[in-house]
């Protein structure tokens, strides 16, 4: 039985009366008790009225079987979708056996698409990526394979993700531990240990990747400069807390605006 293509039986053997499996893209069915074989042609007068639909059907199904990707796998998937609006308006079982299949054609593509887009992140090595797609088709193709390399290499990147975590989790909590301390004179005895166990669950939460993980790099980023610019100010050259705050906060805004305002200069031609 082709996979995608074979339907339901809705027509019986000429001579044991069996129920017959319909290949309708390859134009014939086989008796499910006997074996004989029949062309479908044969055993429906209006068959050929199905022709322009099964046609787009065999179209998809080529793009099916040609190597995944994404974006093939998408128009695989849509040509399934207009046929099966056409399959829609005949009313009859044979219209209904094609409707299943492009359907299930359908969802092959979908399933095709989404390790097409595993496939990607893996070949690019980012396993962590890979692995959630590879998850959601894992029987598919050599999907259980891939996805045990995906698990061996999000190990090997997490480790390698060790010191980094550690040291851009660090930075929210310092500027936590320097706003309690300046603005509502905590201790520093208290702060520290609240700090580092901040720092710690930051640095595991990067450790581990995601979508909240992203956010506290770009906020750690982001604050980065200031803070840098705010110690020395302060620690370094002594300056009061407040003007040092403002010029830290300042001066990362005012060259990123100054960089923006700049004309661009194009090569004479």
């Amino acid at each position: 039985m082709a996979e995608g293509t074979v339907a339901p039986a809705t027509l019986k053997c000429k001579i044991c009366g069996g129920e017959l499996r319909n290949d309708y893209l390859g134009g014939f069915c086989v008796c499910a008790h006997c074996g004989n074989k029949w062309s479908i042609q044969d055993l429906v007068p209006d068959y050929g009225k199905y022709s322009r639909v099964i046609e787009k059907m065999n179209r998809a199904k080529q793009l099916l079987d040609e190597n995944p990707d994404p974006a093939t796998m998408g128009q695989a998937r849509l040509m399934y979708k207009t046929a099966a609006l056409e399959c829609a308006s005949f009313m009859d079982a044979v219209g209904s056996d094609l409707q299943k299949n492009c359907i299930e054609g359908q969802k092959r593509a979908d399933d095709l698409g989404t390790y097409a887009k595993a496939k990607s992140f893996y070949d690019k090595k980012s396993y962590s990526r890979a692995l959630v797609e590879f998850r959601k088709v894992p029987d598919l193709l050599d999907a259980p394979a891939l996805i045990a390399e995906c698990e061996k290499g999000v190990v090997k990147e997490r480790k390698k993700r060790i010191p980094y975590a550690i040291i851009v989790g660090l930075i929210l909590p310092t500027i936590l531990c320097i706003a309690l301390y300046e603005k509502f004179s905590f201790p520093l005895y208290f702060g520290i240990p609240i700090g580092l166990v901040l720092a710690a669950g930051l640095a595991f939460v990067i450790y581990r990747d995601g979508a909240i993980a992203t956010i506290i790099q770009i906020l750690s980023f982001v604050s980065a400069v200031p803070l840098i610019i705010f110690l020395i100010l302060a620690y370094g050259f002594h300056m009061e807390t407040g003007p040092a705050a403002m010029t830290a906060i300042g001066v990362p805004i005012a060259v990123v605006v100054a960089l923006g305002l700049m004309p661009d200069h194009k090569p004479q031609q």
